[in-house]
This record gives C-alpha cells, structure tokens and sequence, in this order.
C-alpha cells in the first residue's frame, strides 16, 4: 500500500476522531449526536490540518528536494534569482542552500578537470615544442661525429641547421619564461608616453625584409594622423606589434597587404592589424590565444615561431587592462584589434 499524504492524513484524522470519542465516552451526559458531532468536528478539523501540514510544509518541499537531486545530476545549474528569497518553511531553505553549494562545488570541479586536462595537453605540448629543435640539432651533430666533419661543405650545411635548431629552442625558452612571468605577476609594465606610430613605423623598417621576401604590401593608416600617444610600456607593445604584424606577413597572401590602422576615441585609441589572407576558420577563432594552438600545425612549422606570440600578446595587453579581439573570414583575412588609453 502506498502511504500518499491524503492516506496518512485520513489514517492520524480518524485516530485523533476515536482518541476524542473514547475520551468523551468518560464524560457523563454525552449522547448518542454528542459523539458522532465530536467526532466528525475533530476528524475534519485533523484530516486538513494534518494534510496542509503534510502536503503543503513537507511533501511538496521533499519533492522539490529531490526534483534539485535529479537537476544536480543533471548538471543543470539553472536557479532564479526570484526564488532565492527568505522563507520561514526551513525545509524551502534548505532545498535552495543545498542547490547553492552543491552548484558552487560542481563548477569548482568541473574548473579543476579543465585546468587538469589544460595542464596534462600543455605538459604534452611543452615535451614536444622541446624534443624537435633538441632531436634535431642531436641529429646533425652525431652526423659530424659520425665522419660527415671531414666534408667541409657538409660540416658547414650541419652546423648552420644545428644552430639554427638551438637558436628556435632559446626563442621557445625565452618565450616560455616571459609567458610564466606575466601569468604570475613577476614582469610589471612600465607604463609612459609613447608614440604608438613612429613605434610601429619602427617595427615594420625592421620587417621590411621579411615582407619584400613576400611581396607584401605595409601600411600605416590614416596618413594625417603624425602622432599616437597611449600610455604603455614602450618594450612590451613594441613584442604586441611585431609578433601581429610579423604574424600577418607570415600566414598572409604573397603580394598581399597588412594595414595598421589607427582609430581615435575619446580616451582610447583603437588600434588593429589587417590583412588580406586566407583568413581563419571560425571554428579555431576561441582557442587561437592559447598556448602552442596552431591552425595549420604542419604549415605552421614550416614557417618558424613557438607557437606562444599571441599568447605572449593577450597578456601583454591584459596588463595594459585591454583585449585583444580577431574578426576572420576565409580568403577575405584576419583582423587583430585591441584599445590602448591615451597619453594627457
């Protein structure tokens, strides 16, 4: 038999009934009316007291407990903030304390499994940004060691490739130190005035090289804009520029244009890097700030770099309190965007 509230109810109503009709049946005087009037009052007045207390205070609440059990497992963490109110029903604020806490626990796991699997894909990434220039340069030494150093064209060819090996594995180290300098605080900026245009007019004189290898266009724009003071550190934007403007040369078009282009604001200065590319998929766009991504992991290779620029890039600019934005299009190209204070 399933006990329902209406069950318990009508079953504690009925003992209440006999208890108050036993009771009566010890008072002389009573009657036959007497006691079923007794009795029915007294039956009636427990069955919905019982049944409001139970239904209303207990059952519903119970309910709704574990209606919260099966959401939680579930992992459904959706609570209205219009029912997070004080009640005087302690069961009612027990349900939603129960919630609270269990929903504030199970994002502080679900936070540590990402951060476990972040940790365990970086550690992964690190052994292998490592092992190739190491691997590497080993291959070409033992080469020499083998009998190839008596050829001095061949000695020459190995040792050019061997350091050049090392020298992509000091860039990685440096750019690993950097990066787990900035994230725990160690390198502060130091903020001035800085002309943001004739740093940039710098960065490209000294890229120009490497765009002519690609026939690629560099512009500044606009052109009657002289001068772009922000407040900055002049080093650490000067890493922002080149590693976006380098980037836009390397991944771009041959015979293609990379743009800087300068929007003033009213206490900002809107600062972005265009060019006309293959562009991005837009499926790589929310993970291209992370540590060693890469879209095209061959391609990418090929073309140099450790995999850590934008990274480097996103916390530089955090640390000036700004962001960096990408907006993409395949074979339209990519634009790198980010706001830098004024300078009074």
């Amino acid at each position: 038999m399933r006990f329902t509230p209406r069950i318990i109810a009508f079953l504690l109503a009925l003992a209440i009934s006999a208890i108050t009709v036993a009771f009566l049946s010890f008072v002389s005087g009573t009657n036959g009316s007497m006691f079923f009037v007794a009795g029915l009052a007294s039956f009636s007045a427990a069955f919905f007291l019982i049944m409001y207390a139970i239904e209303i205070l207990v059952y519903r609440e119970v309910t709704k407990m574990h209606q919260t059990i099966q959401r939680l497992k579930l992992k459904d963490f959706s609570f209205p903030r219009k029912s997070i109110v004080s009640d005087a029903n302690p069961l009612k604020k027990l349900n939603q304390e129960i919630f609270v806490y269990v929903a504030r626990k199970q994002q502080e796991i679900d936070e540590l499994k990402k951060l476990e699997i972040f940790r365990r894909e970086f550690l992964a990434d690190v052994s292998h940004e490592l092992k190739t220039p190491i691997f590497a340069a080993q291959g070409f030494i033992h080469t020499l060691l083998d009998g190839a150093m008596d050829d001095v064209k061949v000695r020459d060819k190995f040792l050019q490739k061997a350091a050049k090996s090392l020298d992509g594995l000091d860039a990685l180290v440096k750019d690993l130190v950097a990066l787990s300098q900035m994230e725990t605080g160690e390198i502060r900026m130091h903020k001035e005035m800085v002309d943001l245009r004739l740093l940039t007019l710098e960065v490209c004189e000294q890229l120009e090289h490497k765009a002519n290898l690609r026939k690629t266009l560099l512009k500044i724009k606009p052109d009657q804009l002289a001068h772009v003071w922000v407040k900055a550190d002049a080093y650490r934007i000067t890493q922002v520029m080149t590693n976006l403007i380098e980037n836009a040369i390397k991944y771009g078009n041959d015979n293609g244009k990379v743009v800087v282009h300068f929007e003033e604001e009213k206490k900002h200065f809107v600062i972005s890097v265009r060019d006309n590319g293959p562009g991005i998929p837009s499926e790589h766009l929310p993970r291209l700030f992370e540590r060693f991504y890469r879209v095209d992991k061959s391609r990418s290779r090929e073309k140099g770099g450790t995999g850590l620029g934008l990274a480097i890039v996103k916390h530089i600019l955090s640390a000036h309190g700004s962001k960096i934005s990408v907006a993409s299009k395949v074979e339209k190209g990519t634009t790198f965007s980010f706001k830098l204070e004024k300078a009074d």
